[in-house]
């Protein structure tokens, strides 16, 4: 199994003339492995549902130096581990969570280590309030949801 900088697992997509690694956890991860491996930097989408990437660029992906991107239509938002705000949502999803639980402080941050640690997640909003938290694979799933994410294309010898 391929690795990033940071040894997080790569997704390999082979195709008849390339291979593409997905699942890097910024733009310039993506660039950084695109250096080492003599790659080149594509946009892949993933729509309705389909785990089959498309070379595309839809998501302007590498327009805005993105690395990834779900759109599931105006009422819905999905925030990455990555993203700007999205530790203000976690903080406040294990408030709601220890609240509701009425746990200790101590079990409070075992439940922070948990989401801090959970495989890439993704807050999902719908009309600005809180719908789920997911993973980044399993929102192509979710919603009818279109998935881009930035990859590297190394040809195939």
């Amino acid at each position: 199994m391929e690795t990033n900088a940071y040894d997080q697992k790569l997704n390999r997509y082979v195709l008849s003339d390339q291979t593409l690694y997905t699942g890097f956890s910024s733009f310039n991860d993506a660039e950084e492995y695109a250096q080492k491996k003599n790659g080149t930097l594509v946009e892949v989408g993933f729509k309705d549902g389909n785990d089959n990437p498309e070379i595309g660029q839809e998501g302007k992906l590498i327009e805005n130096k993105l690395h990834f991107f779900v759109d599931a239509g105006p009422e819905y938002k999905f925030i990455h581990s990555s993203d700007p705000g999205f530790r203000e949502y976690a903080d406040e999803l294990q408030k709601i969570k220890a609240k509701l639980l009425q746990s200790p402080p101590d079990e409070r941050y075992i439940a922070n280590f948990e989401i801090e640690n959970a495989e890439d997640p993704i807050i999902v909003l719908k009309n600005d309030q809180l719908e789920s938290v997911t993973s980044r694979e399993r929102s192509k799933y979710l919603k009818h949801a279109n998935v881009y994410e930035i990859a590297v294309s190394v040809p195939n010898s």
